[in-house]
């Protein structure tokens, strides 16, 4: 047992870092404006928008200007500069966060939750998938989720889950909100906007996506977490999880004092307040930073704790955050260089000419396969709308696709690749809090990312049958 135990020490030790990963795709990015053409699209401003539209027939190809030596180390501090507000928005959080884990609220709180829900932890996995899908299906909430991370990783290991179930439980439900974005403004309104289409339009047949979407990933996590629960042996991330996640102890949970139970209401309130401002009052990255500055300070004062001490909680809970920020603005980095070298028009050109004179069926499969590939260097949901879309929505006409599916061909390839593309900041961010190494991780996913794949092919069949 100790010599299997070493074994899986061994290999956790093995498992490549992340930010090797994406350095690797930042070089080969770079490599790429050499061997890949630039070009663009003539546009022309949409009349009461932001956006342009592109003129299909208006390619041509120009000079490059390739990234030369120099400029690949560059990119990781304008890729920083670039993610500036969600790395700051992150710090933040990790700071907030271990001002209320001092003063030991947040463990008594978790262990109680955990001992109440003792026999019926599965309950929290279709539950956790319908409600933060939900709030990015209406509100685009996906950056946010990752204020839950710290949490749903000490409560999924205290559960008998592991680190894959806790990421899941937040980001793949982010993501199936994103596929049947009913009214997700920063991708489905933002499409429609660029594609002529009334705004949220056609919410009927999304919430059908969505409902198909989060019971195929709830089903697939219940029997992942169901197993590891009954079989330790079988959890890959067991050693490191216990090694990182904090140990709750359910079966002696001390009285909360009245300080703790005002410290952790003040908390809980905090993200109540968030998620009512982010729906109602159209909050966004700097707001949120703000509100939870608010409840570490308030938290500060309820419970006591010495200016110092909580400056010192602070600062640690950045350093906790630094790695996941890094990686942020790695992921950022790629998307620069290409955007910067001209390259990202002619990848558009060369991809929409593969479904020239496909079968309206088999053209809105590719649209949504053609999505997948580009959000690989667009993983934000708005600026792959408002690069690929003006260029989707007039060749989706010549295709005989309707111009309402190909913004949903655009959606589920946007929200599904999100989730596996190691050039998505929030996805590595995620994973580099909760230690889940990214290999690990794809082959986690690959099942169920095949499974949506299918779903959303056969979805994509049916809008076109019906004339959606």
């Amino acid at each position: 047992m100790k010599k299997k135990k070493q074994l899986k020490e061994g290999e956790a030790r093995q498992a490549v870092n992340p930010m090797i990963i994406l350095a690797v795709i930042i070089i080969l990015a770079s490599i790429a404006t050499y061997l890949i053409p630039a070009g663009e699209f003539h546009r022309e401003p949409m009349p009461g928008t932001d956006y342009q539209k592109i003129d299909i027939d208006s390619f041509k190809f120009m000079e490059g200007t390739p990234i030369g030596i120099f400029d690949i180390f560059q990119s990781l501090t304008l890729g920083l500069q670039s993610a500036g507000s969600v790395i700051f928005f992150l710090l933040i959080i990790g700071g907030t966060f271990q001002i209320v884990e001092k003063t030991g609220a947040l463990h008594a709180g978790l262990s109680n939750l955990v001992r109440v829900l003792k026999g019926k932890e599965l309950i929290m996995i279709p539950a956790s998938v319908f409600i933060f899908g939900l709030v990015s299906a209406f509100a685009a909430c996906s950056e946010e989720y990752l204020a839950f991370i710290p949490l749903m990783y000490v409560v999924c290991v205290a559960a008998g889950f592991d680190s894959l179930t806790a990421v899941s439980l937040l980001m793949v439900s982010s993501a199936v909100g994103y596929a049947g974005g009913m009214t997700n403004a920063f991708t489905v309104g933002i499409a429609q906007e660029i594609a002529e289409l009334p705004l949220f339009s056609g919410m009927g047949y999304r919430v059908v996506v969505f409902i198909v979407m989060a019971v195929i990933t709830s089903l697939y996590l219940m029997r992942h977490a169901h197993k590891i629960k009954k079989h330790p042996d079988l959890n890959t991330m067991r050693e490191t999880d216990l090694m990182y996640a904090e140990k709750l102890d359910v079966e002696e949970v001390e009285p909360m004092t009245g300080r703790q139970k005002l410290s952790l209401l003040i908390f809980g309130l905090g993200f109540a307040v968030v998620a009512f401002c982010v729906i109602e009052l159209g909050f966004y990255i700097d707001e949120m930073s703000a509100i939870f500055l608010i409840v570490g300070i308030l938290v500060v004062i309820v419970s006591g704790m010495k200016v110092n001490e909580a400056a010192d909680n602070f600062v640690e809970g950045c350093r906790n955050m630094l790695w996941a920020a890094m990686i942020i603005g790695m992921c950022k980095a790629v998307t620069n260089i290409l955007s910067d070298a001209g390259i990202m028009d002619t990848l558009i050109y060369y991809a929409g000419s593969v479904l020239e004179g496909l079968s309206a069926k088999i053209s809105a499969c590719g649209m949504f396969i053609l999505q997948d590939l580009l959000n690989v260097l667009i993983p934000s949901g708005s600026g792959q709308a408002a690069i690929t879309m003006p260029f989707m929505a007039p060749l989706s006409d010549l295709l005989g696709v309707s111009r309402q599916t190909a913004v949903l061909a655009f959606q589920m390839g946007d929200a599904f690749t999100n989730v596996v593309t190691p050039t998505s900041g929030e996805l590595m961010a995620a994973l580099a809090i909760c230690h889940v190494p990214y290999k690990k991780w794809f082959k986690f996913l690959a099942p169920l990312w095949g499974l949506w794949a299918v779903a959303a092919c056969v979805l994509l069949v049916i809008a076109v049958s019906i004339g959606y």
